[in-house]
This record gives structure tokens, sequence and C-alpha cells, in this order.
């Protein structure tokens, strides 16, 4: 698996489809719009290019401080290893708000986590790798951030 990394990059370096699929978030979020073939034919771009980076781009805002991120992830059911998941976000000072765990299919769960980030937190790309590099994590995706 490719090691995710996080750049900050000015709105002028930007592709213009990329800035595109941010807009139809914002519409999305505002509900402006009800539906995802409306938002992106509102920024003149394909339901394909939404959906291929759609996951990928978020606003960076300065004070994305004591803001919540969600975000979900796979993990084997192996004992320990949420403890050490939960161990790993009061290390980076982070708040948990909500937490689910599925029942196990096939030695995998899945877990759900909303967090409140702290003046105090570390980096949220920091927070995503300390929980990536975790021995039996397989992956984790951001579902959003207020």
């Amino acid at each position: 698996m490719e090691e995710d990394k996080y750049y900050i990059v000015k709105k002028k370096a930007l592709p213009e489809v990329l800035l595109k699929v941010v807009e139809a978030q914002r519409l999305l979020d505002s509900e402006r719009v009800m539906t995802i073939q409306e938002a992106t034919d509102a920024v003149q771009i394909s339901r394909s290019s939404f959906y291929k980076y759609k996951d990928d781009i978020f606003p960076f805002h300065e004070n994305n401080r004591g803001k919540t991120i969600n975000f979900m992830m796979q993990m084997d059911d192996v004992p320990g290893l949420l403890s050490s998941v939960l161990r790993q976000i009061a290390d980076s000072h982070a708040n948990i708000l909500t937490i689910h765990q599925t029942i196990p299919i096939g030695g995998i769960a899945s877990l759900t986590l909303g967090l409140e980030i702290l003046p105090q937190t570390v980096s949220i790309p920091k927070l995503i790798d300390s929980l990536e590099s975790l021995e039996g994590v397989h992956y984790l995706k951001i579902l959003g951030r207020e």
C-alpha cells in the first residue's frame, strides 16, 4: 500500500477540476442542491470526476483546531487492537466524540470514530499516519470534517 502524503498547495497551483470538486462539495453541504448530479452540473464537471477526487481534496482552514473529523477504518479482529487505536488517539490529544465498531466478519472489523481536534492535538496528517501505522489496521478513510 502506497503511503498517503499530505501537501498544502496554493489554489492557483491546483487543476481546475479539483477546485470544481471542492465547489460541488460546498454546494452539497449547503443543501442548495440535493443530488450529486445537480452539484456536478452546476460546476460543470462529470460525476466520475467528482467521485474520483471527492475523498482526496478538502479546503484548508487556518483555524482547523476545535473542529471535528469523522473517519472509518478497517482493522483486524485481534485482542488489544482497539485499545491501541484509542491509546494512540489519547496520546495525540484528540477528544473522542463518537465510536462504533461493527461485529467482525471474516476477522475484519470496521471502526467509525468522531474526533474533536483540540488546540493541543497533533496535526491531522500526523494523527492519521500514527493510526495507519498500527499493526492490524488495513486502511483509514476520512468521511468528513467540520
